[in-house]
């Protein structure tokens, strides 16, 4: 029987993060991560402006420039019906959207979850990874079961903090339920490298045919690619010919310089996923906190995730230092801020999903008529805005009904 003052479960972006910041605070932390090594499972790489306040705020900042980070400074928007001279003169500076912010980072999710471990693990916490077998009890003394090094433990603590991702074990165990989104479509993603013809600072987004492409370059010719599609074509990029499929899928007419995302070479998995939404309203019970996508998930076709998880480290690092008294009340504003920003998120998420990952004539045209709304009523492009400046920096009348009726009516 041990004690310490958290166990944290899951030892992802959030979790380590979260240790990193407790245990350099003085507190005794626990990870417990089932995973020996950190693989490229496609998920989350490019963090928002918003997202860089956050780790600069946790002093992670400078660590993770060291460790890869690669600040992206452009962006462009490309349209199939648009010519491109038209789209690159629209290019957007990606270093003015926050201030002191050169722009989003962009670093390798295995890459990052190690980074983050391995400081939490200098900072003082005890880090267990290859973990089986998880229980969590909850009440006056929380505690933790689980199987590790062939052995099963007990450790007894003031708090246990769910990181433990979308299929958090530690959220089933304690009865919370998420609410979900029907699927809208499929998401696929891959990391190639040898476009060494690409800019290496500029991120692309835009649809052409039957996909929704995103360019994510990470330096050094590497760029994470990501496609968006429709669920009737499930099997598109599935099994040994996918990753080419998915190449070829980049050999875009309207994007100047596409060969060479075509002509890259695959450096991990190509791996698809449905869009979707979730969340909850109990982050939180007696010796139980959430965190991360533990606490409810973003749709990633507007890449909030990792920026949502340094947001949610921050608020709770900021709680458990301020006081002694870690009862459920303690945490009720982070609670509340998540719930309204990951609500913001969700309309930003779904309205994008309509314009973006929908094909076809008409989908097309609605596009372009969009793009002049919003030439002409700036304001309209706020929830895209969002993603960069984040949800908060917006006003909340943006995130309603009517902004989202006007810009999808019909012709």
């Amino acid at each position: 029987m041990t004690h310490v003052d958290v166990v944290i479960v899951g030892g992802g972006v959030g979790g380590g993060a979260l240790a990193t910041s407790l245990a350099a605070a003085g507190l005794d932390v626990l990870v417990l991560e089932k995973s020996t090594v950190y693989r490229d499972r496609v998920r989350g790489e490019w963090i928002a402006p918003w997202g860089v306040v956050e780790l600069k705020r946790l002093g992670l900042y400078d660590t993770v420039c060291a460790a890869g980070g690669h600040h992206l400074a452009r962006h462009q928007t490309f349209e199939e019906d648009l010519p491109a001279a038209m789209s690159e003169m629209m290019e957007l500076n990606l270093g003015v959207m926050v201030p002191d912010v050169p722009g989003p980072v962009c670093i390798g999710h295995p890459a990052l979850c190690q980074l983050f471990i391995e400081q939490a693990a200098q900072a003082g916490a005890a880090v267990c990874r290859g973990v089986t077998d998880v229980r969590i009890a909850l009440g006056q003394t929380p505690a933790v079961e689980y199987q590790h090094g062939g052995s099963a433990h007990r450790t007894s603590c003031r708090l246990i903090v769910g990181a433990d991702g979308r299929g958090s074990q530690v959220r089933q165990q304690a009865g919370v339920e998420l609410s979900r989104d029907p699927t809208h479509h499929l998401f696929a993603g891959m990391l190639v490298d040898g476009a060494d013809g690409w800019p290496a600072d500029l991120q692309v987004i835009g649809s052409e045919g039957d996909v929704h492409f995103l360019v994510f370059p990470q330096g050094g010719g590497r760029i994470r690619l990501y496609l968006g599609y429709a669920t009737e074509q499930a099997k598109r990029f599935a099994g040994a010919q996918g990753p080419q499929a998915f190449l070829d899928a980049f050999r875009l007419a309207c994007v100047p310089r596409s060969e060479h995302l075509a002509a890259a070479r695959p450096a991990g998995p190509c791996n698809s996923y449905p869009n979707e939404d979730t969340w909850t309203d109990v982050v939180c019970r007696p010796g139980l906190l959430l965190i991360g996508d533990a606490a409810g998930s973003n749709d990633p076709i507007i890449g909030q995730g990792l920026s949502i998880t340094l947001r949610d480290v921050r608020l709770v690092r900021d709680a458990l230092q301020a006081q002694r008294d870690w009862s459920p009340g303690l945490f009720e504003p982070y609670a509340a801020e998540r719930a309204e920003r990951m609500r913001r998120l969700r309309f930003t998420a779904s309205l994008i999903a309509s314009l973006q990952n929908e094909f076809g004539p008409a989908a097309r045209e609605r596009r372009l008529r969009v793009r002049d709304l919003q030439m002409q009523d700036p304001t309209l492009a706020l929830p895209l805005m969002s993603t960069l400046m984040g949800p908060d920096a917006i006003p909340a009348e943006v995130f309603e009904e009517p902004v989202r009726a006007r810009l999808l009516a019909p012709a």
